[in-house]
């Protein structure tokens, strides 16, 4: 696989708080990377450091390029969308597109307007009678039209309703995603994104707890729908998570053996959201 992010050993510290401590990611072309965290975890910081944004401590390399020093170049290869789409509420949809076209070197107009026209979005509309979805949608237009090799999405669907996500995700997957880029998401709330992920990071307080593949996450973690009779034997395996529900007592398992699990229930495959709240509850302990 070729890498097209490498983070080694990043640091980020304002004044004695250490915000981001010690990350070490690498993303590769074609997957999608869920970096995943509670509020205030870091996940805004570490991709303020990959963008050039802010300074760090450690290592990273954006496509062979080092954001510290060679940004501009790197910019025009990535993109990114922030958790707040601000565009300029006097511009024109149109004047966007042509803004765009005047500054960035592998922008193609044509398939901005492409994209628009699956859209309500009227070219000649001022961004000041946009919607906040519209706003977002028109956000993405702008940046499928670079044609990146790396986006990055902070927080891109923050507010939207739920249509609004669906469709925003949606048009993620037909009209950027390939298996020669790949995609850096940052979210709190994983059950939105799941479905499209490929890899996850769970990031607390600053710290990467758990990274890996979300087919090696689903194996390794699983639910058990304990039976009354099996309950204290089930303690003894110490679950990561006990959830007590109408009568209905669940538990998630790490790296338990399967053939002791099936002694205790019904055994299924958690959800990367009960994998989340596994994981940060045990870190928390």
């Amino acid at each position: 696989m070729t890498a097209l992010i490498s983070m080694t050993n990043v640091t980020k510290s304002y004044g004695d708080q250490q915000v981001v401590k010690n990350v070490n990611l690498t993303i590769n072309a074609g997957q999608i990377l869920g970096l995943v965290g509670p509020n205030g975890a870091g996940k805004t910081t570490c991709l303020q450091a990959l963008l050039g944004l802010t300074g760090f401590d450690g290592n990273i390399d954006v496509l062979g390029y080092n954001p510290k020093v060679e940004r501009e170049k790197m910019l025009s290869e990535v993109a990114y969308i922030s958790d707040v789409a601000v565009l300029p509420k006097w511009l024109k949809v149109e004047q966007a597109l042509t803004y765009m076209a005047g500054v960035h070197p592998n922008f193609n107009r044509d398939k901005a307007e492409s994209f628009l026209a699956k859209t309500n979005i009227q070219l000649k509309s001022r961004i000041k009678t946009l919607s906040k979805g519209m706003v977002t949608q028109l956000h993405l237009a702008l940046i499928l039209a670079v044609d990146a090799k790396v986006l990055v999405l902070d927080e891109p669907t923050l507010g939207l309703d739920i249509l609004t996500r669906r469709q925003f995700y949606n048009h993620l997957l037909e009209d950027f995603y390939s298996e020669e880029k790949c995609i850096v998401v940052t979210t709190h709330q994983i059950e939105e994104i799941e479905h499209i992920l490929t890899d996850v990071a769970f990031i607390q307080e600053g710290k990467v707890v758990l990274s890996a593949s979300t087919d090696n996450i689903r194996d390794r973690f699983k639910m058990v729908a304990v039976t009354e009779d099996q309950l204290e034997s089930a303690q003894q395996l110490e679950p990561l998570v006990t959830n007590k529900f109408m009568g209905l007592t669940t538990m998630l398992f790490d790296n338990a053996k399967e053939n002791e699990l099936q002694l205790l229930g019904n055994i299924s495959s958690p959800s990367l959201a009960d994998i989340f709240v596994g994981v940060m509850s045990k870190e928390a302990c």
